[in-house]
Formats: structure tokens, C-alpha cells, sequence
């Protein structure tokens, strides 16, 4: 059977304006989400407070996961390492709550991290995954050239490897091509896409909770997934939607289309 690719066309992306906990639950289930929620620790959002109680913030996180979880078969979560110990909590209690929730604990890292002087300076970003049991993965989909195929070993996988829970891919600072200025953090591209591909196949929805600056509709339109962003800052939904083609569906709507 000859798969043809999906147009732009079929894709039928979404960008949402609202909170994501309350456009969530009024979404239907999705293949996958992939969620790269606020840090709180005091970036510079337009209008998003980053800077909320510890315990304030944490419990939050609890709710995004246990909504989560409920919307898609596949959820995939970047954080910052400082809250590993507390979402750790939070993921044991959700796996004893839900006996056909499996958690897969994964990291992003990087050469060029965020050094200082007194200490180890932190040169990762956890990456969790959180799937129904029952939900497939797609492993041939990601295979990456083997140490074998790029040193001329015969015994060599003419596949490739499916690579490992490791994600090495650079952070996307000030002087990447991928770098949209407009917003104050933004995630690698090609680690999303591993995690899409690894968890959907085309023409399968993805939902992004927390849009940013639309790196997960890029993926998607790139690979023929069809995306639901939902993002809480109106200016920033703007710049996704012109960078997409996205037009508001009447005036003052929170609801935007592909074109």
C-alpha cells in the first residue's frame, strides 16, 4: 500500500487563546500531547506570571498531568530539572491512581548549558513520557545511522538505531536559525519531532498546551500531523497565526484556522 503524504491543506491546524487547563477539557482525546509547560522561575513572558509559589506552582503541574493524561494517549513533558523531585511525587501517585499508565523518564542535553562559577552548572532538561498501555510506539520511524553504518562495519543494521532515551540536541539560543526573538524560550525542534514521530503517525492530532512560539506546529505541518496549539498570551498567538496563515474566526475570536 503506497501512503500518499497529507497536504498543508488537510491538516486543519488550530490555535487556541485561553487557559489550557479550560480549552483541554473541552478538546476531544488526541494521539499525543506534547507539553513544554512554564519554568517559574521568572522569565520574561509578556503576560504569563512566571514567578508563582513553589507549592502553588506544583500543584498546578499535578493538574496539567492528571488532565493530561485523560486527553491523549501519548503525553510527552519537558521541565526544568529544578522541579524533577516534586513532578517525580506527582507521576508516582498518578501510576498508583492508573494501573494502565506506564512513565518513561528521558533527557534532553547539551553542550552549551547554563554554567556558573560555584557549581555544576545544568546541562539538561528532563523529558518525560507518559503512555496508556496499550497505546503503540513507532520506533522505525526515528532510526538514526548506527556507529556500525558510519565506521563501513558489514554487520551493520542497514536501518539504523532506534536511538535511546538520551536526547542530544542543542538548546536553541540567541544566535540559532530556529530562534523567534518575540518570546523568551523557545524548545528544539528536532527533539519534538522525535517525540511526535516516535509517538504518532501522519494524520494523527497532537495538542500543545502551552504554544510559545508555535515549535510544535512547525513539526507538525513539516511531518503531516494535524496540531491544536492553545497558548494564553493573545500577543503571542498573533505572531504564530501570522507566521502560519492562521486567521481569527470573527472579530475578537480566541479560535484561529489554517487558511
Amino acid at each position: 500500500m503506497i501512503i500518499m503524504p497529507t497536504s498543508r491543506a488537510t491538516l486543519a491546524h488550530k490555535l487556541i487563546h485561553g487557559d489550557c487547563l479550560e480549552v483541554l477539557r473541552a478538546l476531544d482525546e488526541a494521539s499525543c500531547i506534547f507539553a513544554d509547560p512554564p519554568d517559574n522561575i521568572g522569565l520574561g513572558y509578556n503576560e504569563f506570571n512566571d514567578r508563582r509559589p513553589d507549592d502553588t506552582y506544583v500543584a498546578w503541574l499535578g493538574d496539567c498531568l492528571r488532565l493530561f493524561i485523560q486527553k491523549a494517549n501519548i503525553v510527552w513533558v519537558s521541565y526544568n530539572a529544578k522541579w524533577s523531585f516534586a513532578l517525580g511525587m506527582i507521576v508516582d501517585d498518578l501510576l498508583r491512581e492508573h494501573k494502565w499508565l506506564e512513565a518513561k523518564p528521558c533527557v534532553q542535553v547539551y553542550t552549551f548549558g547554563q554554567h556558573n562559577h560555584h557549581d555544576l552548572g545544568n546541562n539538561h532538561r528532563p523529558l518525560l513520557r507518559l503512555r496508556r498501555d496499550d497505546a503503540p510506539l513507532y520506533p522505525d520511524a526515528i532510526r538514526v545511522p548506527s556507529w556500525r553504518q558510519l565506521n563501513g562495519d558489514r554487520r551493520a543494521d542497514s536501518r539504523g538505531r532506534v536511538p535511546g532515551d538520551v536526547f542530544d540536541f542543542p538548546r536553541v539560543t540567541g544566535n540559532s536559525k530556529q530562534r523567534r526573538r518575540w518570546h523568551p524560550t523557545q524548545l528544539n525542534e528536532d527533539l519534538v519531532e522525535r517525540c511526535v514521530m516516535l509517538s504518532t503517525l501522519e494524520g494523527q492530532r497532537v495538542i500543545d498546551p502551552f504554544a510559545g512560539t508555535g515549535t510544535t506546529l512547525r513539526v507538525c505541518d513539516r511531518i503531516g500531523r494535524p496540531c491544536t496549539l492553545i497558548e494564553c498570551d493573545r500577543t503571542y498567538c498573533e505572531h504564530i497565526a501570522a507566521e502560519h496563515h492562521l486567521k481569527p474566526q470573527g472579530p475578537g475570536t480566541k479560535l484561529f484556522l489554517a487558511s
